[in-house]
Parts: C-alpha cells; sequence; structure tokens
C-alpha cells in the first residue's frame, strides 16, 4: 500500500527538508520512495508544495486530486489552498500559523476568515497544532517543521527513537539537539491535543 503525502507551505518554512526527512525514514523501513517539489516564489513567500510517495513499489511521484493520504501544512490557508487533493479518509495536520500571501500583504485580496474552522468542517480528523508558539518555547522559529514532524509521528504510531535517528543523520550536526527537541514537542502537542 501506498502513502500519499503532500507536504505544502511557504518559503523559508523547511518543506523541502520535511520532505528529505520523510523520504529518508520510508528508505530506513525499506520502503520505495518517490518525490517531486514545486517552488513557486518560494524566496518571495510563495508557496512551495513537495509531494512525497512511498510503499513497497511507487511508479509515479506525483499525488493526485483526491489522493493525499495527508496533507501536511505549514500554513493554515496552504492547507486549505490544497485540500481538494485530499483523500475521504485523508487527515490535515497543519501549523495554525498565519502568513499573509502578497496580494494580501499589497491589499488586493483579503485573507479568508475561519481557516480553522472550515478546515476541521472538511476533515474532522484534522490536527491544527500551534507549532510556532511552540516553536519560539524552544527558542528558534525555524523549526516548526520538526514540530510537525514529531506530530506526523504520533499520528502514524511509530516510536519516537525511529525519528530522531532519522533527523539525526539528516540536519546539520549543530542543530541536532534543537531538531530532536522539537520533534518531541510535536509528537507530545499530537498526542494532547
Amino acid at each position: 500500500m501506498t502513502k500519499n503525502i503532500l507536504i505544502v507551505g511557504v518559503g523559508g518554512q523547511g518543506t523541502l527538508l520535511t520532505g528529505r526527512i520523510i523520504g529518508n525514514y520510508a528508505l530506513s523501513k525499506g520502503q520505495d520512495v518517490k518525490m517531486s517539489e514545486v517552488h513557486g516564489m518560494a524566496q518571495r513567500g510563495g508557496s512551495v508544495v513537495m509531494q512525497v510517495k512511498y510503499g513497497d513499489k511507487v511508479y509515479s511521484p506525483l499525488v493526485e486530486i483526491g489522493e493525499a493520504d495527508i496533507i501536511f501544512a505549514f500554513e493554515k490557508l496552504e492547507a486549505l489552498r490544497y485540500s481538494h487533493y485530499l483523500k475521504k479518509d485523508g487527515v490535515i495536520i497543519a501549523n495554525t500559523q498565519r502568513i499573509d500571501p502578497m496580494p494580501v500583504v499589497m491589499g488586493k485580496a483579503k485573507y479568508p476568515e475561519n481557516i480553522e474552522a472550515t478546515i476541521k468542517e472538511m476533515n474532522p480528523e484534522a490536527c491544527l497544532i500551534d507549532a510556532l508558539s511552540i516553536a519560539k518555547e524552544i527558542g528558534n522559529v525555524k523549526v516548526v517543521n520538526m514540530i510537525m514532524i514529531g506530530a506526523y509521528a504520533a499520528y502514524i504510531g511509530d516510536t519516537l527513537e525511529e525519528w530522531k535517528k532519522i533527523v539525526e543523520d539528516t540536519v546539520p550536526q549543530y542543530t541536532i539537539e534543537m531538531n530532536q527537541t522539537a520533534l518531541k514537542k510535536g509528537y507530545e502537542a499530537y498526542i494532547n491535543r
């Protein structure tokens, strides 16, 4: 059985690193992995989409509309924007952070209201985490992605130890401890939600 994961965020949130870590995790389990990434003006705060598929045999890296088992979103509007990719029994795991897209910043559009309620209405099993606040407690806002990975590890019922090893093997040496702390906090946030 193939797991189809859509990772969405805004440039600079660690979307691509998250995809690599999930891919490395799947490889450590002996799974076949395919990944695809799309950068939409990422350097200017645009959308970044990473598609990760893993299973016994994966033939295409692309996650089609209505096919995602999990939408992993680092910003709540991005979760809403890509929600049509979710399959009926899929789950959204989203950071509740708000990052205004350029049309909103320029005053040409309004940021939608009640996004979290809309996500919960569409996907009652959705896990919404204020990962930015947790990251600030840790002392580095760049670990939001690790917090979300921790939530994913808890969602799929894995032990934290398996993921700590993958993180250790993937991130720069000097960031290991901080990233593992973030991973643990995300895991706990999912369990205690």
